[in-house]
Formats: structure tokens, C-alpha cells, sequence
């Protein structure tokens, strides 16, 4: 019935929809601080799910086809986002084991041992033994972090608090989050390595997937001068030529929220830098009347067949990014 339904919805050709799916991380184990991301046994089981409903095919691929009206019935893709180490060590061989692509969209400044802000928060408060954290520094006060739970509320309060900060006051608020709980992330020591090397993106490519633009360092775009935008979009785009050998076409904007995260000029500033089609967070389908810079992308989130099925169905009624 849902794949019937899919393929009224998504029939292909001229009037083609393109449904775009983003993961973040596919764990090897659950992990109570990341209730939302996949353990390689639920992704496997998400994938079979998107495979029995929907016809995944290369990213760079599905989009020319969906612009050159020639997408096939119930048109999907599979995308990641960050550049996460178990992309490559967890994700990939589900992904072959299911003969599927997709795309990863790296930020190519945490390559090699880096860290993002939000993992350097959630490590810290993993790490802390004491049952409160002394927050004053970052304006929230006391937190209690004294069970898991408790620990994950503080994550998250922190996270909200300095995402949208500027890039390099985001970096000493995650950093004196470090100190407070005095860790360190051990970015070199490949047992906490979180993000992934660039022989492990080039051997995505190597596997057939796609590499896409991500920035640099993951920065809000719309909190950057025009100059700082422009280096961390050309830039990214530069990083990944010289890693995979060819220029990358795919992009995605960090966080993906048109009007809050990014505005028309980050998407012209993807253009300039040589990428042909743009990725945002909204809800919705891609039809061939779409802005080739604000193709729109869904996370899977329910984990009841029944309600992802109909999620699924629902996403392709969604309206356009505008």
C-alpha cells in the first residue's frame, strides 16, 4: 500500500519528487547522550525501510535526473552530514551490504583529529564525575549532572545556549565547559578520534559515494561577515577537490534553516564556489520547479514502521523551501 501510494505521490518523469534523507552518525552501540542518532542495527533496519518504500539512487546522479525531468517512480537519496568517523567504520559497510549511495557532506576543518563544538560539550559532560557543573561562565549557572539523564538535559541546555554564537566564541564557551569538567578530548588518540580522516573520505569515494561541501568549521552562516562566509564555503570546496581528486558539487548548508542559518547570499556564495546543487534542513520533496540551492532534506525519525511509512508519505505532500 505505501509503496502504491509513494509512487502516486513520486511517479517520476515530468512530475518527479525527490526525497532526500539525513543522518548525522550511525553508532556501533546506542548511546544514552545520543538518543536521536541510529546504532548500526536501527539504521540497518531504517534502510530496508527507505529501500522497501522508495528507489535510492546516487545524490549527484538524482539531481540532474530530477532537473532533466527524468527521474525514476518514488526517486530517494541518503545523505550524511559532519564528516563522523563511524560514517566510514559503520555506515558504509551497511550501505554496500544494501547496494545503496549516498552522499556525506564534510567539514573539512575537523578532518584529521578535530572536534566540533557540540561533541566537545557532550564528551566533557560525559567525563564529569562530580554531580553538579559550574556553568557562570557561559551565563547559565548550576548544572546538575549527576546521573545520565541529567547529563543529557545539561548537553542539550549547553548546546541551545552557544550554538549560534559566534565561531570563535562558541569554540572558549566549549571550551571552558572543558575546563570545568577538566577534560580534554583527546582528538589525537584514536580511541576518542570522533571525526574522520581524509584516507577514510577518500575511501568513501573510492566505495562510490558522494563527497559534498559542509564549510570548513560548521558555522552559522548568517553570524559571518561576507569574506569569513565566503572562505569557509570556497574553502571547504577547495579542501575536498585536493582530498578526493575532482571538484565536489553537492553541498549543504550547516544547520540548513533558510532565513535563520543561512540567507541568498550563502546561496550564491555556493554557487560561486563551484558547487551546482545545495542542500537545506526543511521538510519536503524536490520537484523539478525546485531551487536547484534549496533542495530540501528529512530525518527519519520514527522508529514504528507503520509511522515511518506515513512520515515518509507525508514529506513528499510538503511545500516548497522559499
Amino acid at each position: 500500500m505505501f509503496r502504491l501510494a509513494t509512487s502516486i505521490l513520486s511517479p517520476g518523469g515530468e512530475r518527479g519528487r525527490l526525497s532526500a534523507f539525513i543522518f548525522h552518525r550511525v553508532l556501533a552501540q546506542p548511546d544514552p547522550l545520543l538518543p536521536d542518532e541510529p546504532d548500526a542495527t536501527r539504521f540497518d533496519l531504517i534502510l530496508g525501510r527507505i529501500g522497501a518504500q522508495f528507489r535510492v539512487l546516487p545524490a549527484r546522479e538524482a539531481c540532474e535526473r530530477l532537473f532533466a525531468r527524468s527521474l525514476p517512480p518514488r526517486a530517494a537519496i541518503v545523505t550524511f552530514d559532519d564528516g563522523y568517523r563511524d560514517n566510514h567504520d559503520v555506515a558504509l559497510p551497511i550501505l554496500l551490504r544494501h547496494r545503496m549511495s549516498a552522499a556525506f557532506f564534510i567539514a573539512t576543518g575537523y578532518l584529521q583529529g578535530g572536534a566540533m563544538f557540540n561533541d566537545r560539550v557532550r564528551e566533557s559532560l560525559r567525563a564529569c564525575s562530580d554531580a553538579k557543573l559550574d556553568a557562570r561562565a557561559i551565563g547559565l549557572g548550576e548544572l546538575d549532572v549527576s546521573d545520565t539523564a541529567a547529563k543529557l538535559l545539561a548537553v542539550e541546555t549547553v548546546i541551545a545556549t552557544i550554538k549560534h554564537m559566534p565561531p570563535h566564541e562558541r569554540i572558549a564557551a566549549a571550551e571552558r565547559i572543558e575546563r570545568a569538567c577538566r577534560f580534554s578530548h583527546g582528538a589525537g588518540d584514536r580511541a576518542h578520534r570522533l571525526m574522520m580522516t581524509e584516507s577514510e573520505v577518500r575511501a568513501l569515494a573510492a566505495a562510490g559515494m558522494e563527497i559534498g561541501g559542509h564549510t570548513r568549521t560548521h558555522p552559522i552562516l548568517r553570524g559571518l561577515e561576507a569574506d569569513q562566509a565566503r572562505e569557509e564555503i570556497g574553502g571547504g570546496h577547495a579542501d575536498l577537490r585536493a582530498i578526493v581528486g575532482r571538484a565536489p558539487e553537492l553541498f549543504a548548508y550547516p544547520n540548513g534553516r533558510l532565513g535563520e542559518d543561512f540567507d541568498a547570499s550563502h546561496r550564491e556564495l555556493a554557487r560561486e564556489a563551484g558547487f551546482r546543487y545545495a542542500f537545506t534542513t526543511h521538510h519536503g520533496a524536490a520537484n523539478v520547479s525546485s531551487d536547484p540551492f534549496l533542495l530540501p532534506r528529512c530525518t527519519p525519525w520514527q522508529r514504528d514502521a507503520l509511522r515511518f511509512k506515513s512520515q515518509a508519505l507525508r514529506v513528499l505532500l510538503a511545500g516548497e523551501v522559499s
